[in-house]
C-alpha cells in the first residue's frame, strides 16, 4: 500500500479526510441528475419522437445507411454507449492507477459528459443522429467518471468508515436527483404557463442536467487529491486491459466470487428499475403522470434507505445487511405480482419498497467491494465492478422479455426476476468476506 493511502486512513488526519469525503459526496450530487432526469425520465421518449419525425414512410431511420426502426434507436444508442464504456473503463482505470492522477481523468470524463448533456438542448426537429451521438458520449463518459469516483472510496475512508461514507454518497445522489426532478416536472407539466412548448421544456430539462453536473463537479475537483502510485507497466488497450484485470482477479478468487454474486443480484436490481414502468403502464394500466410520481417517490425514499441500511451495516456488518436487502427485494417483487390493476396507491407502495432497499443495497455493495480490492489497483478493479454494473445487466431484461413472450403476462415476467435475488443471495452467502479482505492484503474491519 502506498504511503499516501496509509496516511489517508490515519485518525490524525481526520479533518483532511472529512474534507475529502465531503467533496467526494458532491460528485454523486453532481452526476445523479443525469441518471434520473435524462436517462430515466426524459431522453428516451423525446429522442424516440425526434427519430420518428425523421423516419421514412415505413417508420425507419437510416444512421450510416443502416435501416433502424425509429422506436429502437434509443435502446440501440444506449447499447452502443455501453460498448464504448466497456472499452474505455479498463484502459482509463489502469492509467489512473499507474500514474496516480485520477483527478484530471475524473474531470475530463465528467466535463465531457456534462458538455454532451448540455448539448442536448440542440435536439429539435429531426436531429436524431445528433441525439444518438450525444447520448453515446454522455453515457460512456458517465460510466468512466463513476468508475474513477468509486475508486476513491478506499483511499478517503478507512475500513470502519466505508459503509457510512458510501451510503452518504448514494444518499447525496438520490437527494439531488429528487430535487432537480421536481423542478423539471414543474416546468414540463406547466410548460404553457411558462410560455414554452413541450419540446422546449424537455430540452431545457435535458440541458439543465448537464449544467448541474458541470457546476457541482467543481467541488470534488477542488477537494479530492491525487496520490502517488507504485510504478506499473503501461496499460494494454481496451478489452485486453479488461482481460488482464480479470486474470489478475483470478489471483484473488474470493474477490471474483463477490463480483459474480454482485453481477447476478445487480442484474435483477437494474431490470426492476428499467421494467417497473413497463409493468405499471402495460399490466396495471397506470398513466404517465402516475409513473413519473412513482419515479420521484423512489428517489426520495432511496435517500432514507441508503442512510438507514448504512446504519444497519454498522451494527450487523455490510454482508449481512446486503443479504437482508436481497430478502427485502424478493418480498417486494413477490408483492408486486399481486398488485391490482388501476390502483395507483398500491403501485406507489411498491415504489416505496423499491426505494427503501435500492440505495442501501447499491451503496453497501460498493463499500464491501472496496475492501476486496488489492492496494494500488483501485481504479483498475473498480473498472471491472463498473462493467458488471453497467455492461452486464442484459440477462434480466432478456428473461423478462422471454417470459412475457411465452406467457403473455407481465405479472409472470416480473415474478421471474426473483431468481436473480435468490441466486445472488446464495452466491453472496458463500463468500467468506473476512478471509477475502485479508487475502486482498487489506486490514479486516472489526465488523463486516
Amino acid at each position: 500500500m502506498d504511503t499516501d493511502t496509509v496516511r489517508a486512513a490515519q485518525p490524525g488526519d481526520a479533518s483532511g479526510r472529512r474534507r475529502e469525503q465531503r467533496g467526494w459526496y458532491f460528485y454523486d450530487w453532481a452526476c445523479s441528475v443525469y441518471s434520473t432526469s435524462v436517462l430515466t425520465v426524459f431522453l428516451g421518449p423525446y429522442l424516440t419522437s425526434v427519430a420518428e419525425s425523421a423516419a421514412d414512410a415505413d417508420g425507419f431511420v437510416h444512421p450510416l445507411g443502416v435501416p433502424v426502426r425509429a422506436g429502437s434507436f434509443f435502446p440501440y444508442a444506449v447499447s452502443l454507449s455501453v460498448i464504448v464504456a466497456v472499452l474505455l473503463m479498463p484502459l482509463v482505470g489502469a492509467a489512473a492507477d499507474r500514474t496516480g492522477r485520477k483527478k484530471p481523468l475524473l474531470g475530463a470524463a465528467a466535463y465531457t459528459g456534462a458538455a454532451a448533456t448540455a448539448g442536448m438542448f440542440l435536439l429539435d426537429g429531426d436531429r436524431y443522429l445528433l441525439g444518438g451521438a450525444l447520448l453515446v458520449v454522455a453515457n460512456a463518459a458517465q460510466s468512466v467518471a463513476m468508475m474513477l469516483y468509486n475508486s476513491y472510496l478506499p483511499q478517503i475512508a478507512p475500513p470502519e468508515e466505508r459503509d457510512a461514507v458510501s451510503s452518504r454518497g448514494w444518499a447525496f445522489g438520490y437527494a439531488a436527483g429528487s430535487l432537480v426532478l421536481v423542478a423539471n416536472l414543474v416546468l414540463y407539466l406547466a410548460h404553457d404557463s411558462f410560455g414554452v412548448s413541450e419540446s422546449m421544456a424537455v430540452r431545457i430539462c435535458l440541458a439543465s442536467a448537464g449544467l448541474w453536473w458541470g457546476a457541482f463537479t467543481l467541488v470534488p475537483l477542488r477537494r479530492l487529491r491525487d496520490r502517488r502510485s507504485p510504478a506499473r507497466e503501461a496499460a494494454p488497450p481496451g478489452l485486453r486491459q479488461l482481460a488482464a484485470t480479470v486474470r489478475d482477479m483470478r489471483r484473488h478468487p474470493l474477490t471474483l466470487a463477490f463480483l459474480l454474486a454482485y453481477l447476478v443480484y445487480n442484474d435483477g436490481i437494474q431490470t426492476v428499475i428499467s421494467q417497473a414502468s413497463v409493468y405499471g403502464a402495460e399490466e396495471l394500466g397506470l398513466g404517465q403522470s402516475t409513473l413519473i410520481v412513482a419515479v420521484l417517490l423512489v428517489q426520495v425514499l432511496a435517500v432514507a434507505g441508503a442512510l438507514g441500511l448504512g446504519r444497519l451495516a454498522r451494527r450487523y456488518g455490510a454482508k449481512r445487511t446486503i443479504l437482508g436487502s436481497l430478502v427485502a427485494w424478493t418480498a417486494t417483487i413477490g408483492a408486486g405480482y399481486f398488485l391490482p390493476a388501476g390502483a395507483p396507491g398500491w403501485f406507489f407502495a411498491l415504489a416505496a419498497g423499491i426505494g427503501l432497499v435500492l440505495g442501501g443495497s447499491q451503496a453497501l455493495s460498493r463499500s464491501l467491494f472496496s475492501h476486496l480490492v488489492p492496494p494500488g489497483k483501485e481504479a483498475e478493479y473498480f473498472s471491472a465492478y463498473e462493467v458488471s454494473d453497467r455492461g452486464m445487466s442484459w440477462l434480466g431484461p432478456l428473461l423478462f422479455g422471454v417470459t412475457y413472450q411465452l406467457t403473455g403476462s407481465y405479472r409472470d415476467a416480473i415474478i421471474s426476476l426473483v431468481v436473480f435475488f435468490v441466486l445472488g443471495f446464495a452466491l453472496l452467502a458463500r463468500v467468506p468476506v473476512r478471509r477475502a479482505i485479508a487475502e486482498a492484503g487489506n486490514p479486516v474491519p472489526e465488523r463486516i
